[in-house]
């Protein structure tokens, strides 16, 4: 945003129980879009540029200041005490600012869609009002549960009150404070002072700043939300998954507007922290989540998750589940296929049905193309991997790894027991168990003589359908050998 003639300090209201989530995780660490409600805040509120940011903390207090500090350095955590309600929090929260003289915006941890335009227009209000305090509103069909904003006949806002405080008049009202604030901090110090308890719930009120700022005739202003389900709240995992799949329908939306292709947004989930480059395409039932990056001209899905993973560009991924893995240039991956962290595709290899790949690298033009595991490994340029190839990599103490050159082509249902090298250009024969190096250019086999026992399903499973078909073919047999033998 431009730069601002008044500093702003940032305020995040995150000492809330959320007893309505009923779970072990505090609230505002529950995530959507990859990630918690708290973090979608802090992007906005680092997206201001403040000279201050304070988060007041209290459920959960480790776990929760943990969670902000990682996610924006150098924030202020502040510890709410005994003292109940948002006007005690941002009291407290006001201690840490001391000497700060300029706009204190307010924000709450579970409100996490409201994006940095709404709240610079929020600001751009306040100051154009010269107001002392300004609020942002919305209008809603069913405000239960919100507090009200009552207004004056002039149509000013004249003080807020709280759903359980609120008269049979009041409680018709439908517009709502979403409790996004803007105030002077030197009249919101004073303020709080005189704010008490004496309410429903006997907390000290945030809301009772905007009454008594009227009292003392001082402006209040008023900015509505564009979007009024944006503005709200997350108190339950039915709101948890609303407010979700509304983040993701403006995530796809931004995304397609770049330039990528999305099928079904309807089915395609992709994480704020993602990226997706132009001429993209994404088909039905994916989800794109948490650092993953897709470059241009890849084609991903359907039915593909990848979490973490970097996609080169014109690669195609199908109905594979990655995370942690390096995919790179025109590479194709699956029909499922498991790609584990640690896995590297170089440009133009090739991971197909029923293949897992862990910590491993498939090398330029490389193939592992059906019912493998490969674990540790490091695989050459030009190699070609036959059906049922598996590396063998744990001994039941550590994790060994296998080697193999360049242009390397195996047969089919290989074992490769490690630590193991095969040399460049060496090939291996259907079957074979290799435990030992190869050297470049060998042919590598482990065959042992075929012994057929003659009769034996007859002999000892007699009285089954396998027997009964053996004898009847072996008779068969017999009859057609007498018959030659005759003509002979």
């Amino acid at each position: 945003m431009a730069e601002n003639p008044t500093p702003v300090a940032v305020v995040i209201l995150a000492a809330g129980q959320g007893t309505r989530m009923k779970s072990a995780t505090p609230k505002v660490l529950h995530q959507i879009g990859g990630l918690p409600l708290i973090g979608h805040v802090l992007r906005t509120a680092s997206a201001l540029a403040p000279e201050r940011a304070v988060v007041v903390v209290r459920h959960e207090r480790d776990v929760v200041a943990d969670a902000v500090t990682g996610l924006l350095p150098g924030v202020d955590v502040v510890d709410q005490d005994e003292i109940p309600g948002t006007g005690r929090a941002v009291e407290l929260a006001l201690a840490a600012l001391d000497g700060f003289d300029g706009d204190v915006l307010v924000l709450s941890a579970d409100v996490p869609l409201v994006e940095v335009s709404v709240v610079e227009g929020l600001l751009a209000r306040h100051r154009a009002a010269a107001a002392c305090a300004t609020l942002l509103c919305a209008t809603l069909d069913d405000a239960t549960g919100y507090g009200r904003v009552i207004r004056g006949a002039d149509g000013a806002v004249e003080r807020i009150v709280e759903q359980k405080d609120a008269s049979p008049d009041e409680l018709s009202v439908r517009e709502i404070n979403t409790g996004i604030y803007v105030f002077r901090a030197a009249q919101l110090r004073t303020s709080l002072a005189s704010v008490g308890t004496a309410n429903a719930q006997g907390e000290k009120y945030l809301t009772d700043v905007i009454g008594i700022l009227r009292t003392a005739g001082e402006v209040v202003a008023a900015s509505n939300a564009p979007a009024a389900q944006d503005a709200l709240g997350v108190n339950d995992r039915v709101q948890l998954s609303e407010a979700a799949r509304a983040l993701n329908a403006r995530t796809v939306r931004r995304w397609q507007l770049e330039g990528a292709t999305i099928l079904d947004p309807a089915t395609t989930w992709i994480d704020v922290t993602a990226t997706l480059a132009p001429d993209v395409t994404v088909l039905p039932n994916t989800h794109v989540l948490r650092a993953t990056t897709v470059e241009r001209g890849a084609t991903i899905g359907p039915d593909t998750s990848l979490v973490d993973c970097e996609v080169g560009e014109n690669a195609t991924v199908t109905r594979t589940d990655a995370t942690l893995a390096v995919i790179g240039r025109g590479a194709t991956v699956g029909p499922f296929a498991y790609l584990r962290p640690g896995a590297t595709l170089d440009a133009q290899s090739k991971v197909g049905t029923f293949v897992e790949i862990k910590n491993s690298t498939i090398g330029e033009r490389s193939k592992v193309p059906h019912l493998s595991y490969i674990g540790d490994t490091t695989i050459g340029r030009g190699v070609n991997l036959g059906a049922g190839a598996i590396t063998a990599n744990y001994d039941d103490l550590a994790k060994h790894r296998t080697e193999i050159g360049d242009e390397v082509h195996s047969g089919s249902h290989n074992v490769f027991v490690a630590p193991v090298r095969i040399g460049d250009g060496a090939k291996t024969g259907a079957g074979a168990v290799i435990r030992k190096d190869v050297p470049p250019g060998a042919l590598a086999l482990s065959v042992a003589p075929q012994r057929n026992i003659e009769g034996w399903v007859e002999n000892n499973r007699p009285g089954t359908a396998a027997a009964e078909v053996a004898a009847r073919a072996r008779s068969a047999q017999e009859a057609d050998d007498g018959e030659q033998e005759q003509d002979g």
